[in-house]
């Protein structure tokens, strides 16, 4: 049996037998516990770790472990509804009254009940992540000189170099900052570049999290519409035109929610049309690394044709690898990455050492390379399967757009649907789904939903899925 498991099962074994135990009564020692159980000391010391950080036991070095003394709550429970009319009047003077909503982000953050489907992930499944080769990074990482001391506050300089090269272009490592993961750094972004108030143009639908990071600091997002080749230019310019806005947000690769890579003659129309207007866009290339196999070669960022520090560029290590591994880059040329530079370090000081020395030793290893050819074959094999699934028990539902990258599908659902009531209607029936309302900033133009291939186990769960979800359909029409 794997260390790990026989950690759970021996806590498992313990927490059952505490009852055995008077409060503040003492436990078998760990030499006994070894004999008992057949593990070694290490499992024991763990699994009486795990029960500590519960609250169950208490150890006193000297004399072993204890069963915790249950704590009685004496204090009243006391009046916090004055909170409500401080929260409000704090924003009272905004010129854009604050949202602190993380409702948008919550749907594909919050993990389903049990036996449910997860087609609302946002993130690989555990069976896609590369764990051995990220325990293996960290332990390497660990063992390295200076691991534990004070990093650079932009970052370690190899691996803002390694960043750099994946941007391309002019771009150099002094242009890059190590950040704490894709959202923080579209967080700082926002921050150095909108004052409180001000009209940021969005993408049209777009992702809810950045939607929820503009609400939150005050500003105000504006729709620009996309199509299959990525956001509309004309649109683009007659919305900076009526707004006066400064920052534009977008994803020009494998766009959230559908998926549409920016086409070749409008990037540099993107790029003239925000120089014009003396704005900032801000590039959020958060899934290049989860190419499908079927895709032929991809565009670089916005970033690399960019002599004249137009794009800010976000680029993560998070989506190819696991959630917890919350690793990014923040790019900027020019005046303003000072300032980005001076947001992070006062919010973050700094993304921790042993973090960046493990995202080094990871993009560094042989694993590294096979690790993106292995989820560039399965994304492939999940999408096709999940395509060929919908069109076959789903018709109705209209696929505009394939894509060759990214985790997810974007459907739009026949007229008249309610997409709400369809979302509760599958998680009755054992799927759980993204509804297409928080991607849209003004009101939608259709019911939409937004399927994820990557979170679940294999094909036999999006096949599954796909069925329950024609169940669920079928209960609402």
């Amino acid at each position: 049996m794997q260390e790990r498991s026989s950690v759970e099962e021996l806590v498992k074994q313990l927490r059952q037998e505490l009852d055995r135990y008077s409060p503040g009564g003492k436990l078998p020692s760990s030499r006994a516990l070894v004999d008992r159980f057949r593990v070694s000391p290490v499992t024991v010391s763990r699994a009486l770790a795990r029960l500590t950080a519960e609250g169950l036991v208490v150890t006193r070095p000297g004399a072993g472990a204890f069963r915790a003394v249950p704590r009685t709550a004496t204090a009243p429970a006391g009046d916090t509804s004055w909170q409500e009319v401080a929260l409000s009047a704090d924003g009272a003077a905004d010129v854009v009254p604050r949202t602190v909503d993380a409702s948008g982000v919550l749907a594909s953050l919050a993990a389903p009940p049990p036996g449910v489907i997860e087609f609302n992930g946002g993130y690989l499944h555990p069976s896609l992540q590369p764990e051995r080769a990220m325990a293996e990074a960290l332990s390497r990482a660990g063992r390295r000189p200076g691991a534990w001391s004070r990093p650079p506050m932009e970052g370690l300089p190899e691996l803002r170099e390694w960043f750099a090269r994946g941007i391309g272009g002019a771009v150099t490592a002094a242009d890059v900052l190590v950040s704490a993961g894709g959202q923080t750094a579209l967080t700082t972004a926002l921050r150095a570049l909108a004052p409180p108030g001000a009209a940021v143009l969005v993408e049209s639908p777009t992702y809810p999290g950045m939607l929820a990071i503009a609400r939150a600091a005050g500003l105000r997002p504006v729709p620009v519409p996309v199509d299959a080749d990525g956001v509309r230019p004309a649109l683009l310019a007659d919305a900076f035109d009526a707004t006066g806005a400064r920052v534009f947000v977008c994803q020009p690769l494998f766009q959230n929610p559908t998926g549409a890579v920016l086409a070749p003659a409008r990037r540099p129309e993107v790029l003239r049309i925000a120089r014009a207007a003396g704005a900032f866009v801000v590039e959020d290339d958060f899934v290049r690394r989860l190419v499908h196999e079927d895709s032929g070669p991809l565009p670089p960022p916005l970033a690399a044709d960019d002599p004249d520090g137009v794009v800010v560029h976000v680029g993560s290590l998070t989506k190819a690898t696991s959630p917890s591994f919350r690793v990014s880059a923040l790019t900027a040329h020019g005046p303003v990455r000072e300032r980005l530079r001076a947001i992070q370090v006062v919010d973050t000081f700094f993304v921790p050492r042993p973090l960046q020395e493990a995202a080094l030793e990871l993009v560094g290893s042989p694993a590294w390379p096979r690790h993106l050819r292995a989820v560039s074959a399965e994304l492939r094999t999940r999408r096709t399967t999940m395509t060929a699934a919908l069109r076959g028990e789903l018709p109705d539902f209209a696929l505009p757009h394939i894509p060759s990258g990214g985790y997810h599908l974007w459907l739009r659902l026949p007229a008249g649907t309610d997409e709400q009531s369809l979302t509760t209607a599958a998680l009755h029936t054992g799927v759980s789904l993204t509804p297409g309302r928080p991607y849209f900033s003004a009101e939608p133009p259709a019911a939409h939903i937004r399927l994820s291939f990557a979170a679940v186990a294999g094909t036999g769960e999006i096949t599954e899925g796909v069925r329950r979800l024609r169940a669920a359909y079928d209960e609402i029409r």
